[in-house]
């Protein structure tokens, strides 16, 4: 599938991704990617699960997901309700659920998710251990990526326009 046959949503992390973020950048680039979550509340896992729900509900193109951080999570626990809207994920980085920093994400689902997903993690994440990543993963039935010692994949880790992540992103692409 190609990226503008379908249309992308990009869930960010706890915070919003500053420009220099591969997500804002791949954000600018991808011509049917759009921004989904909570501007009021980030953390608040009611509201961005709604709105990733919402979202996933709109239009009639194959849905594309793009998580960061705590926007992984998120993806689990909507999953269920996307009602096979959705065509694939690229995850990247996701917090230890247990020390996520935001209520109500210690319990996210285990079940394999409903589409083909892809999940990158680093070695040296300050937010989630590599075998806590990978063990989501294998919960997930998505596809483990080790980025190795690569920090939290972000722009205070270096990643701004992160070539790697396009690579997984293309390589999930061709796969659906």
């Amino acid at each position: 599938m190609k990226s503008a046959d379908a249309s992308i949503l990009m869930v960010p992390g706890l915070s919003s991704p500053d420009e220099s973020h591969w997500q804002s950048r791949w954000h600018s680039r991808l011509k049917t990617a759009r921004w989904v979550g909570s501007a009021d509340d980030p953390a608040d896992r009611s509201s961005r699960v709604e709105a990733l729900v919402a979202a996933a509900a709109e239009g009639d193109r194959p849905i594309v997901l793009i998580a960061h951080g705590l926007g992984v999570l998120a993806v689990a626990f909507a999953a269920p309700r996307l009602n096979g809207r959705v065509a694939g994920a690229l995850l990247v980085a996701p917090p230890d659920p247990a020390k996520a920093g935001a209520p109500g994400y210690e319990d996210v689902p285990r079940d394999p998710l409903p589409f083909p997903s892809q999940l990158v993690a680093s070695a040296n994440d300050p937010h989630c251990a590599l075998a806590v990543a990978e063990d989501l993963a294998a919960a997930w039935g998505s596809g483990f990526v080790d980025a190795g010692e690569a920090g939290h994949l972000d722009s205070t880790s270096g990643h701004g326009p992160w070539p790697e992540g396009l690579t997984r992103f293309a390589t999930l692409m061709a796969r659906i």
